[in-house]
């Protein structure tokens, strides 16, 4: 990018203030450049609160020391500025495309940002090899072939694969098991791939089905229907009636995704559209994709910004965000016109190596696509400011039932999950207003079950519920006092819910007392009698077991609370356990040998499948008895 970077630092400047702020921020104006270029703002701390792309840092820096046209917002970011970073760019959309990347870094709490890190699938026809494979791919795309998409979900790639497969009956499996094969597998037995791997086509024919399916995913399945049709006409002349049915279905298979298409596309070609709708100081973004002709999807974002930021504004800094790690198509079709509408497209530009067309369109059907998407945008954010206002009473009502200061905005919820001790693994969920929050999720190998484990006190002994609660707890904690001791960053919960009953609370208030943690919040909910859902106990420091009505919102909100952790819990334990018995399944078995492995794995392919099969299926395999075939099934199924 050719950027040059300084750094200034100034001298302490006391606490924060909008004086102080202002001071630091002044401090910097004699030595900055009249060029574009990013600044950063940053607090005591060290922490990023603003990153901001200029066309001249100077003025722009210098608009916040005039206090009178500020913000309440602006205000406090420049009393809370200590420090800032500079770095120069030759261009604005130089600047733009560093604003965005630094960003998505910082997550600046000053900023509008994108909350969102989900990759988009594609789909990939490799090119390496005589017979071509078409598969999904996310993520970096360094196989070598032709990429087609984004699809906005892995359901809109899967369909398309489907239609794929029927239509040109292209293969999916590896080179490796390609390679492999002796005979046609089950996708040919139910016409959905011609099984080239073993010479049932040659490598010309195979070409044209490639190039037939390179030219549906180009937008061209109108000609290509035409071709078919024309084929299974001569088929059918020719009293080749079972070539002419395979044409029928292969005919039928586009026809079926063509009736997807709802919107008449012609002349979009390769298109974004993103529309932004308001209400109640949030936003929602829709964006919608389109290539080839055809809707590939839509996914709805809410971006996090200030109440009094406008449309305009948030789908600009989402524009550039969005874009940071993804080709913009060639044209991009937006709700709002961007005040940097012209910068905007430049920046896009670079990102994307050629021309790419940013517009706001007034009319025509260009404009009712984007209407189409603000009604959409419009419905999503119906939807979640809907679902917000129910969380949000589900927490004051928490609040009130467990004596609460106020609504927490925070909850963590622990549980654990092993077989004896054995792969013992701990979970932690998170809520809050929003809704669960999965990208907080953390779960907790425990150590201190193994000999000679480390569970902040020694080892103990396997199935201890409660030193495995103590082990967790102290872990989750002792970390979180290292790195945010000052509760910042919404990192700390406020309401701390254990699954189980009076022993789990007292080990959790133990931990917190040797911490010295004294300002969270600290519950326990058990099954009651016969462990039957809607007989929970909840329990509280120094108060006498809570039962909650069968119908209180609230205890169902609990319930599913605790559901989840549990849920999380043994999908951790499941997963840790399959890893082990994937790695060392049939070797750890008494009474399996090289001989009665090899029978084994020649009967079921794979040790997994040997995990999974039944007494039955174990017993028909030569050399295993019914007695061997118990003792197999026992192993990968132990009771308890």
């Amino acid at each position: 990018m050719g950027a040059e970077r300084h750094i200034d630092t100034p001298t302490a400047t006391g606490g924060p203030s909008l004086a102080a702020g202002g001071a630091v921020i002044e401090s910097h104006l004699g030595t900055l450049p009249s060029r574009p270029g990013v600044y950063r703002m940053i607090n005591a701390a060290g922490d990023v609160l603003y990153v901001g792309k200029a066309k001249n840092l100077k003025k722009r820096v210098a608009s916040y020391t005039k206090v009178a046209r500020m913000s309440t917002r602006t205000r406090r970011m420049v009393a809370e500025t200590a420090a800032m970073e500079f770095v120069t760019t030759h261009t604005e959309a130089e600047a733009l495309l560093l604003e965005a990347n630094l960003i998505k870094r910082f997550a600046p709490r000053y900023n509008i940002l994108l909350r969102d890190d989900k990759s988009f699938p594609s789909i990939l026809l490799t090119g390496h090899h005589p017979f071509p494979q078409i598969v999904k791919h996310r993520g970096a795309r360094s196989r070598k072939g032709e990429y087609f998409g984004p699809f906005a979900s892995a359901g809109a790639v899967n369909q398309t694969l489907a239609v794929l497969q029927r239509a040109f009956l292209l293969r999916s499996c590896t080179d490796s098991v390609f390679a492999g094969r002796t005979r046609p597998c089950l996708l040919y037995q139910i016409k959905r791939c011609c099984a080239p791997c073993v010479g049932n086509i040659d490598e010309a024919d195979y070409g044209l089905l490639v190039d037939q399916a390179r030219a549906f995913l180009r937008g061209e399945s109108r000609e290509i229907q035409h071709t078919l049709a024309r084929r299974m006409q001569d088929a059918s002349d020719a009293l080749d009636f079972e070539k002419a049915a395979e044409y029928r279905d292969r005919i039928g298979a586009l026809t079926r995704i063509q009736a997807h298409q709802d919107i008449n596309l012609a002349g979009i070609g390769e298109a974004d559209v993103i529309a932004a709708h308001q209400a109640g100081g949030h936003t929602c973004i829709q964006v919608f994709f389109f290539r080839a002709g055809r809707n590939f999807g839509n996914r709805a974002y809410f971006p996090s910004h200030a109440r009094d930021d406008d449309a305009a504004r948030v789908l600009e800094a989402f524009v550039g965000q969005f874009y940071e790690d993804k080709v913009p198509p060639r044209l991009v079709l937006v709700s709002h016109r961007p005040a940097n509408q012209a910068v905007l497209a430049e920046a896009l530009a670079v990102r994307a190596g050629r021309r790419v067309r940013l517009t706001c369109p007034q009319r025509g059907g260009k404009r009712q696509l984007v209407a189409h998407a603000t009604a959409n945008a419009r419905d999503g954010l119906g939807r979640r400011l809907a679902e917000s206002a129910s969380q949000r009473r589900l927490l004051e009502g928490l609040s009130r039932t467990l004596d609460l200061e106020a609504p927490p905005e925070r909850i963590e919820v622990f549980d654990n999950s092993h077989v004896s001790g054995a792969q013992a693994v701990g979970a932690m969920i998170v809520a809050g207003p929003k809704g669960l929050m999965k990208n907080a999720y953390r779960k907790f190998t425990i150590r201190g079950a193994a000999p000679g484990g480390d569970a902040g006190g020694g080892g103990f002994s396997p199935g201890d519920d409660y030193a495995m609660m103590r082990e967790v707890l102290t872990r989750r904690f002792s970390r979180a006092l290292k790195e945010t001791p000052d509760r910042a960053g919404g990192q700390w919960p406020d309401l701390v819910l254990i699954d189980g009953g009076a022993g789990q609370l007292s080990v959790a208030l133990d931990v917190f007392q040797e911490l010295g943690i004294d300002d969270v919040a600290v519950a326990a909910i058990a099954k009651g009698r016969g462990r039957k859902a809607g007989r929970e106990r909840i329990f509280l420091p120094g108060r006498a077991a809570l039962t909650l009505d069968s119908r209180d919102p609230v205890l169902y909100f609990l319930q599913r609370l605790r559901d989840e952790a549990h849920r999380f819990a043994i999908g951790a334990h499941r997963a840790k356990r399959t890893k082990r018995l994937v790695r060392s399944a049939l070797d750890a078995i008494p009474g399996i040998g090289a001989k009665r492995k090899k029978a084994l794995l020649h009967h079921f392919g794979a040790a997994r499948a040997v995990a999974q099969a039944g007494r039955a299926d174990l017993e028909a395999v030569e050399g295993i008895s019914t007695a061997m075939a118990n003792n197999i099934y026992d192993w990968f199924n132990p009771r308890g």
